[in-house]
């Protein structure tokens, strides 16, 4: 079997040094323990020492010893002769005089440390890599990547490379086909049949009933979301979701269904069995989880925007149109009744004519009558709430949910916790109550109409008794549903956005298999109090420490009353002449590049091209492909889609083959995986290491139009105009590499994904602390952030009305003491802590979205029980964190950096992403997941390329002696674009004379064309 999997780069690399170790993994591998300097003492002669360490180095770094052992970077060399105080490294020439000696030291080698062949350790390693493969979805490069990392760990030598590659290829055939064999096994004839079916084109056009499936709703409507509920249910008449797949993993089945999601209709089936149908069953499975979200999601945006967003601004308006009115109507009568006050002011007794008399002399008793109708028209009653009059509103929008009514509960299962049940039952007897003329109250679900439902419910504009409004009922109970599904009291069975989070807490047997693993990696205690005292004496000490410091904190104000405080903004940090003229020296050093040219090179530096892979995991790789990858990342981020990238005369840039990586290689995780070398390589560069120990990251959204119609997208005057938008929320560390990001619709509450997107980080060290710029700061969010380790440290413009708490109540911290005169129930916080551990246990191994959480913890803005104690638990957290912020100053401005970093980082973005007028034109959740994914990367090859030019700037610098000062260098910035070129370049090239250019081939596809239709 070929290792067509690997390329001549991987191949030529394979056991041997493809470049210099970074000093992580000197120090890892090379760095002599005491027995490795007693093995090394026993040789006499310098070289003999040096040679045997560097073989020994060798070994466990590569997992073999090389033909030629002298063959070894020069910096690995200097790194092990410093280790045994060897000045002259010229010696070394000397190792290999003696043939037998380089032998010997490997033999010893192996005999000392246990190093065994390869044939000894085939069977470990076919289980290892068998288990792999049965439970993980990766490709064969990755499996060949992980198990040479087994072989060097477990301290066996590197068979050839051929062998270890055709043993990893046999091993994921065989897992692939026992898959798919196992899937079938559960399909009965006429399934397959269906399944099948669903490849052929439908009569009338030129789409499969399998393509049909897959698009996704865009359009916010009545009638789309019926089409999209419609698709619910042809999904799951398929009968694939019936199967009993649980004994499957579930990222094998998705890896399967990644293909099916994305292969046209003629590659699937061209499948050879069973993969085809194992394919079509995995992909139709996940379908019905995705339709189920999608309607939901369309009907999330509908409710919020088409209805009652716009039932709220057309009764504004309304108000607005009728105001000039009400105010004059209002005007008169008050002038009829300041005259009446005060003939009654002046006498006991006042005839009524003489009070008329004085009325009808400012106004009219015509204009007085004409008036108090007026206000009696336009004034709300005394009784009716605020709301009322939007709600009235929203009733003349009933035609717009008609469509979907009767096929909302009979494809979708709502399932509710005790406070959803009236929600759910009312929501099961809609379409049913829908065919009557007329719904009696006893008929509806009365519990729920309460508040200003009561009066538009039961004011039937008929005046028939016990007769309610039918079209305020829909309403009132379509707007519990709509509140219900976004608090996760009601939840829809199938479904992943819209499930229930309560069932993926680890609970049972898997909660006590993973509490121990989780306490101590979260360096929490399995009881309350050993940690909380801890955290309180943290908080204690904090507090005598800033009050002791009081009164020389001259940026800190305390009211006079000690209850409020103000805090003095800061100055601009001053840059000296000697930093201003070392980035000036340093910008111009930086050689100019095109954004290819850049991409490519830090390709070749890292070989992140390599993570794309392709979807259908197959062995096989193209020619030239990081060529192709590169170019399709250019059209991406860059916003211009392939046109200008495509060159017919060059086989990795023509359009087919641009077009088939963007459907095949490029997605979220090959984008995850190819970031991930990046900030790898970023960290390993010595300047990044003087900007910071990637232990801080800052989060921020950076918003985009989205001018397309899509249900991935909500409006925000202020952001997007009159459009809707996108956020994308990103993840910065303080070595300026992008380590994750998510795209949220809209920005409505986009701080409820910070906790998630720390959480799936895509490389790099996991941050302890993260800065947000103005974010939501509720006290349930710091507990949730404080209990998985990390430090929530947002940025809070207003310091005034914020509560400082305490927990002894006793405590006496002098002028603070009125500050924080709010104290911490602990006894709440020992009252749910095992649940709080396993809340914690369920985000930290990914089983709970937080953001679902952060919902699922209150209701109506009140926390329930547990929220209360994350609160409770929160609110030392945030203490903490404000205390540092009012006493120290350094971390403020370290806080300030960050979000700068973030500010320029996204300026820098902004650059790159300039075609169509910056705006995103994607209209599906996945589409604009992997542009901005692409975004993503490309910035971080952007900053890993100048980081790396500017490290060999100041070493050029350096070595010519001029004076860098470290303070300087460590507030240099890589996010500069001076020296970038992303807007192409230009080709003047003429026709021949007399000559026309060729017409183009009107059936022939431009992708770039039907983007802009």
């Amino acid at each position: 079997m070929p290792v067509e999997f690997l390329t001549d780069e991987q191949v030529a690399a394979y056991g041997r040094f493809s470049g210099p170790p970074s000093r992580t993994q000197l120090e890892r591998s090379f760095f002599l323990n005491d027995q490795d300097r007693e093995l090394v003492r026993r040789r006499r002669r310098p070289h003999n020492r040096l040679g045997f360490a560097l073989q020994l180095g060798t070994v466990r770094f590569l997992g073999t010893f090389l033909v030629d052992p002298l063959d070894v970077p020069a910096e690995v060399v200097a790194y092990q002769a410093a280790q045994l105080g060897i000045e002259d490294v010229s010696c070394l020439r000397a190792y290999a005089e003696r043939e037998m000696t380089p032998l010997e030291h490997v033999w010893e080698i192996r005999r000392e440390y246990g190093y065994r062949e390869f044939p000894e350790a085939e069977a470990e390693l076919r289980s290892f890599v068998s288990a792999r493969c049965a439970t993980a979805a990766e490709g064969p490069k990755a499996l060949f990547d992980r198990a040479t990392a087994w072989l060097v760990e477990h301290k066996v030598l590197l068979p050839r490379v051929t062998t270890l590659a055709r043993l990893v290829a046999s091993l994921q055939a065989e897992a692939s086909e026992q898959l798919n064999l196992q899937i079938v096994g559960s399909v009965d004839v006429a399934l397959r049949s269906r399944l099948i079916g669903t490849l052929e084109v439908t009569a009338g056009t030129r789409l499969s009933e399998l393509e049909r499936l897959r698009k996704s709703p865009a359009k916010i409507t009545g009638l789309e979301l019926e089409r999209a509920l419609t698709r619910v249910g042809d999904v799951r008449q398929l009968g694939a979701g019936g199967l009993d797949l649980s004994a499957l993993p579930g990222n094998r089945g998705l890896a399967l269904a990644r293909y099916g999601l994305s292969a046209k209709a003629p590659l699937l089936r061209e499948l050879a069995e069973p993969r085809r149908t194992a394919t079509l069953v995995a992909t139709i499975r996940h379908l019905e989880q995705k339709a189920i979200d999608d309607a939901l999601d369309l009907f999330a945006v509908l409710m919020q925007t088409k209805l009652l967003a716009r039932a709220e601004r057309e009764s504004a308006k309304e108000q607005l149109r009728t105001l000039r009115r009400f105010a004059a109507a209002s005007a008169k009568l008050a002038a009829a009744i300041q005259i009446l006050l005060d003939a009654s002011a002046e006498a006991d007794q006042v005839s009524l004519g003489e009070v008329w008399r004085e009325i009808e002399r400012v106004v009219p008793r015509g204009q007085v009558a004409a008036a108090l109708a007026a206000v009696l028209e336009l004034a709300p009653p005394p009784d009716e709430a605020a709301d009322e009059a939007w709600r009235a509103e929203l009733l003349k929008r009933h035609q717009t949910i008609r469509p979907f009514l009767p096929v909302l509960t009979e494809v979708i299962e709502f399932e509710a916790v005790e406070g959803g049940h009236l929600i759910v039952e009312a929501v099961r007897q809609l379409p049913e109550l829908l065919t009557r003329k007329k719904v009696r109250r006893e008929e509806i679900t009365s519990g729920l109409v309460a508040g200003t439902w009561r009066r538009l419910v039961y004011a039937n504009p008929n005046g028939e008794p016990d007769v309610v409004d039918h079209r305020a009922y829909t309403f009132c109970v379509l707007e519990h549903l709509h509140r219900g599904l976004n608090r996760r009291d009601v939840f829809a069975k199938g479904s992943d956005h819209w499930g229930d989070p309560r069932a993926r807490l680890l609970s049972g047997e898997a909660w006590e298999q993973a509490k121990g693993d989780v306490v101590t990696a979260l360096q929490l205690t399995e009881q309350p109090d050993p940690h909380l005292a801890e955290l309180t004496g943290r908080l204690d000490v904090a507090y005598r420490a800033v009050a002791a410091r009081l009164p020389d904190n001259t940026a800190l104000e305390l009211s006079r009353d000690g209850e409020r405080i103000s805090l003095k903004r800061l100055d601009a940090e001053p840059e000296p002449p000697s930093l201003v003229e070392l980035r000036r020296l340093v910008g111009g050093m930086l050689p100019r590049v095109d954004i290819s040219d850049a991409l490519l090179e830090v390709h070749g530096w890292t070989g992140c091209f390599d993570d794309y892979t392709h979807i259908s995991e197959a062995r096989a790789r193209m020619e030239d492909l990081p060529i192709s990858v590169a170019a399709v990342l250019v059209a991406e981020a860059c916003n211009i889609g392939f046109r200008p990238v495509v060159k017919p005369s060059v086989p990795a840039l023509t359009r087919d083959r641009l077009s088939h990586v963007d459907q095949n290689y490029l997605r979220a995780e090959t984008h995850a995986a190819a970031n991930g070398r990046l900030i790898e390589f970023q960290a390993d560069i010595e300047l990044a290491q003087a900007w910071g120990g990637g232990l801080v990251a800052s989060v921020d959204g950076l918003r985009f139009v989205v001018p397309v119609a899509t249900i991935n997208a909500g409006p925000n005057p202020h952001y997007f105009g009159m459009r809707r938008g996108a956020t994308w929320l990103n993840a910065v560390n303080d070595q300026y590499s992008g380590i994750g990001a998510i795209v949220v619709p809209g920005t409505v509450r986009d701080s409820l994904y910070v906790l998630d997107l720390m959480l799936n980080i895509e490389g790099g060290r996991r941050p302890e602390m993260v800065v947000t710029d103005q974010a939501s700061y509720a006290d349930i969010v710091f507990g949730l952030f404080r209990i998985l380790g990390y430090q929530f440290s947002p940025r809070i413009a207003d310091l005034g009305d914020i509560r400082f708490w305490r927990a002894d109540a006793a405590a006496d911290y002098g002028s603070l003491n009125s500050l924080a005169r709010s104290k911490v129930s602990l006894n709440r916080i020992r009252e749910s802590w095992s649940d709080m551990l396993r809340v914690a246990g369920s985000l930290h191994t990914g089983a709970v979205r937080a953001y679902d959480l952060v919902r699922m913890l209150s209701r109506d803005g009140k926390p329930g029980r547990l929220g209360q104690a994350f609160e409770h638990y929160g609110r030392i957290a945030k203490t903490l964190h404000l205390l540092l912020v009012i006493d120290d100053e350094g971390y403020r401005r370290r806080m300030s950096s960050l979000i700068n970093i973030h500010e320029e980082r996204h300026r820098l973005a902004r650059r790159i992403f300039h075609g169509q007028r910056g705006q995103l034109r994607q209209r599906y959740r996945e589409g604009q997941e992997d542009q901005l994914g692409a975004l993503g990367l490309v910035v971080n090859a952007v900053v890993l390329w100048t980081t790396r030019y500017m490290d060999a700037a100041l070493a050029q610098l350096r070595q010519s002696g001029y004076p860098v000062r470290e303070e300087d260098v460590a507030r240099l910035s890589p996010l500069g674009f001076k020296h970038l070129n992303v807007l192409g370049r230009y080709a003047f090239t003429a026709p021949s004379p007399g000559q026309l250019r060729p017409l183009r081939d009107p059936a022939a596809t431009d992708d770039d064309e039907e983007e802009d239709e």
